[in-house]
């Protein structure tokens, strides 16, 4: 009788990462970044990496909220606005308010998670679809947003709002301490997702309400709690878009709601939820990051950045579908 044998652990090991969620964005990463690295030679050094970083590391932390709300089957379409919002707060509450920077900094992430709370609470109490809800508070925080801030940009920043901003040297590479922080956050929601019980509830709040509720997740406090941490995390993009450009804009982040999405359906995330991973987020964001600063040093113009941008979130969205049909 013949014996079977198990198949090499470097074959299991290989079969497994296939069959994860961020396999296929983490090739089209690789696959980009050769791409870029033959056709500049600035591509593939340090400042230019850490230049990569530092344009995604805003959108990328409010993707990370967006994940956990999109895990969750539902939508965010007023993050941007959001943190626009928690950053002229912030802002004008440290220079205009002569408000102590730390404390106007928890002002402003304490409104951003208020905003989330809202929102999450529309969705659970009322049963507004996610897309309404957020789509009328995002016209509702920009229109804030300018009233607030009287359609003024709020200069001369107190140092702790722009610390994240500055930089330490590793070899001969400036890096910004807000890079570090958003690495860190992915890090952070990659643990609790995968984990602990929370983000085992978040995913099976995701896969399927009614069953989740019925195996004894309280799933409407669990879906509050998703809206109001993601608010939160708006918040912290707030700061790290103030510490980058040095002031409180009421413009910012009008396209970055989009932006935030663009991320996490080209890191794997299923938009019917359930189904992706946060580091999955960060690799979508990358990728969005190195298609855009790749075409720049190539001589594209930028009509063509957003051409491609748009064609990729396509191509992700059909083979989620198509997956999805395999798997029914």
């Amino acid at each position: 009788m013949a014996v079977l044998e198990a198949p090499p652990l470097r074959r299991r090991l290989m079969g497994r990462l296939i069959a994860t969620p961020v396999a296929g964005p983490l090739a089209a990463l690789v696959l980009a970044c050769l791409f870029f690295g033959l056709n500049s030679a600035q591509f593939f050094t340090g400042p230019n990496f850490s230049l990569i970083i530092q344009q995604v590391m805003v959108v990328g932390t409010l993707a990370i909220g967006q994940t956990l709300i999109i895990l969750t089957a539902g939508i965010d379409l007023a993050c941007g606005a959001i943190m626009a919002f928690g950053g002229i707060v912030m802002t004008k509450l440290a220079v205009d308010s002569g408000w102590p920077p730390l404390l106007a900094v928890a002002a402003g992430l304490a409104v951003c998670a208020g905003f989330g709370l809202v929102n999450g609470l529309l969705v659970t109490r009322i049963a507004l679809p996610p897309f309404i809800v957020t789509l009328g508070m995002l016209n509702v925080v920009f229109a804030l947003t300018h009233i607030y801030s009287a359609e003024q940009t709020v200069t001369n920043l107190p140092a702790p709002l722009t610390f994240l901003g500055q930089t330490f040297r590793i070899g001969q590479t400036n890096v910004t301490y807000g890079s570090l922080l958003t690495i860190l956050l992915f890090l952070l929601f990659a643990y609790l997702l995968d984990s602990t019980a929370w983000g085992r509830h978040v995913y099976a709040l995701g896969n399927n309400p009614e069953v989740a509720r019925l195996t004894g997740i309280r799933t409407r406090p669990l879906l509050v709690g998703v809206y109001t941490l993601a608010g939160l995390v708006y918040g912290v993009a707030a700061l790290l878009l103030v510490s980058r450009t040095g002031v409180g804009d009421p413009q910012a982040g009008q396209t970055d709601n989009l932006d935030s999405i663009t991320a996490v359906v080209l890191g794997g995330t299923s938009l019917f939820g359930g189904r992706g991973l946060v580091i999955g987020t960060l690799i979508g964001a990358l990728i969005v990051g190195v298609f855009r600063n790749g075409l720049q040093l190539m001589g594209v113009p930028s009509i063509y950045q957003t051409l491609i941008t748009g064609v990729l979130v396509i191509l992700a969205v059909a083979v989620d579908q198509l997956s999805r049909r395999r798997t029914r």
